[in-house]
């Protein structure tokens, strides 16, 4: 349900907490949210989610839906606007969307969300939760924090300043200021949330105290699947003689997927059976699609409707992430979630160390190979295709591991912990 444009609400950040007895008044404040559908955004609705239905009073403050496509979605205007999802009321500031997102147009992006968000008023919570990314949006976050009175927690899904020097989208001076400002601000947090284990020793190093650092996996987001696996790939125009690769989800610069084009440009020279398939948006499909538009053996889809999506997944052959040679140790790639509970084997083109290879590792789910070397990727994706033990064993390990109801529990418990702990000393 779509309100008016927001007002501001009587009152500022020093009236009483409007929870009635037993219940929390949170505010979550994080870029992405509901209607987006990919990235970091499910994550962040489904918290929201769990913890109003644990009984707590929750608001949301974030961005005007836009990624993956980078073009603010059709319907949304103004500088800002209420909406209600699911029950819980959610007020959208505007902010710049940039259609080329480089490090400086991030930034500044960054920062008007969180100077807008920063201005949008009301009661006091008892516990106030950032989202990173956006990093910054930890500072509007702060302007709530009190000692005793409101408790402060960030969730990150990927490090920032990992992100600077990974995608090397800035200069090294730059991201040495950015590993500086992620410790700081991170470090007066009452508590940080981390979506993968390995995160944990950068931000030891990044000074932020282990004993508040908790890690919450992120879950498996997507329904079953329900059509007739051959209908579909009928459907698609994928042929029964084909082994389709498909790498789902956003076209950025950390994904590399100039490597899955290479790939599929070597399927052509050596007449293969396989076709990449690259379905999603991003940032970089244009160059992509340039890159590769004399290639055979390479598809690219446009998103799919939530309900289409989880039986193109189970559609195809093998599941493909792709890693940027650069990139290792910035995110856990949110597709593996999606891609274990599909059922189908994964080929990861990720470095060793990297989350994305320990969550291949621990779910046994198929094979990985280093960035970079788009003979190797081919060369893998035909020795696991056909693998359908592997892609069983992902889907058991989504259920056991990445159930959404543990890590709801979990994020309430978190939640919870913090405003306990407010009056601790720090």
């Amino acid at each position: 349900m779509v309100m008016a444009p927001n007002r501001p609400r009587p009152g500022g950040a020093d009236d009483a907490p409007g929870s009635s007895s037993g219940s929390l008044d949170v505010c979550v404040i994080g870029m992405h949210y509901a209607p987006e559908h990919t990235g970091n955004a499910p994550y962040t609705t489904g918290m929201v989610g769990a913890l109003h239905a644990a009984g707590h009073q929750v608001r949301v403050v974030t961005g005007y839906p836009h990624y993956p496509a980078w073009e603010v979605t059709a319907g949304y205007s103004g500088l800002r606007r209420r909406e209600r999802i699911d029950g819980v009321p959610v007020t959208r500031v505007r902010h710049p969307v940039p259609a080329v997102p480089d490090a400086r147009r991030r930034i500044v992006m960054d920062a008007a969300f969180t100077a807008h968000a920063a201005l949008v008023r009301g009661p006091r919570p008892d516990v106030v939760v950032a989202v990173s990314p956006v990093l910054l949006t930890v500072l509007a976050g702060l302007r709530w924090r009190r000692e005793g009175r409101t408790a402060l927690g960030v969730v990150t899904q990927d490090l920032y300043s990992r992100a600077l020097t990974e995608t090397r989208m800035t200069s090294s001076r730059m991201a040495s200021l950015g590993a500086r400002l992620e410790g700081g601000l991170l470090a007066r947090a009452d508590g940080v949330a981390v979506v993968h284990p390995s995160f944990v020793p950068t931000l030891t190093g990044l000074g932020v105290d282990p004993t508040r650092v908790t890690t919450i996996p992120n879950w498996s987001h997507i329904a079953p699947p329900t059509r007739d696996r051959t209908a579909v790939r009928r459907e698609l125009g994928w042929r029964e003689d084909e082994v389709i690769a498909l790498h789902a989800g956003n076209m950025g610069v950390k994904q590399g997927l100039g490597n899955v084009v290479e790939a599929a440009r070597h399927a052509d020279l050596a007449g293969s059976k396989v076709r990449f398939v690259l379905l999603g948006d991003g940032n970089q499909r244009a160059r992509l699609a340039e890159l590769g538009a004399d290639v055979e053996r390479l598809t690219f889809l446009d998103p799919l409707p939530g309900d289409r999506f989880p039986d193109a997944l189970a559609a195809a052959d093998v599941l493909v992430v792709n890693e940027a040679e650069t990139v290792a140790e910035m995110s856990a790639p949110s597709k593996l979630t999606s891609y274990f509970a599909a059922g189908r084997p994964v080929v990861a083109a990720s470095w060793a160390r990297s989350a994305a290879s320990a969550e291949l590792v621990r779910a046994d789910a198929g094979r990985r190979l280093d960035p970079g070397d788009p003979e190797a990727l081919h060369a893998a994706v035909l020795a696991t295709a056909g693998d359908d033990e592997a892609g069983e064993r992902g889907r058991a390990y989504a259920a056991d591991a990445l159930g959404a109801g543990r890590a709801h529990a979990a994020y309430v418990a978190w939640v919870e912990g913090l405003a306990a702990s407010r009056g601790a000393a720090r």
